[in-house]
């Protein structure tokens, strides 16, 4: 059985949010009201709604550095995940960790990189040669 995700959260801008989401990730906007916004973020539904954001610390070990907890985010094949990683670079994004290749040659490699949304939302995008590799072990 194939489910979606559904995620809700604050942001501080609507506009800000549209432009972020829909410009710059390439998520189809869905519903809309004063209040809220929906995107169709990689295939799952994000329905962001205007408000204080989550609060967030740097927490969680990755590699070498800490980076923001909660956040959430999308797996990618590898060739979207390198072609979004180069079009937020291009577009100056800061990045809390990556654009970086982690496991290399072993169980689980993958590609990620964590940034935030204008609100401060922490996003991490992973990226997989296979999607069979994302559980491995």
């Amino acid at each position: 059985m194939s489910s979606i995700f559904h995620l809700a959260f604050h942001v501080t801008n609507l506009e800000e949010a549209k432009a972020f989401y829909g410009d710059l990730l390439g998520c189809e906007q869905g519903r809309q009201t004063d209040t809220w916004i929906d995107f169709n973020f990689f295939g799952h539904q994000l329905s962001l709604h205007l408000g204080e954001p989550f609060k967030v610390e740097k927490t969680g070990q990755v590699a070498e550095v800490k980076v923001s907890m909660p956040h959430f985010g999308a797996i990618l094949p590898m060739n979207e995940w390198q072609a979004l990683s180069e079009r937020l670079e291009t577009a100056g994004i800061e990045f809390e960790y990556g654009p970086k290749i982690r496991f290399q040659r072993e169980a689980g490699e993958q590609g990620t990189m964590f940034f935030r949304d204008p609100s401060g939302n922490p996003i991490e995008i992973k990226g997989f040669e296979s999607f069979e590799g994302v559980f491995e072990k």
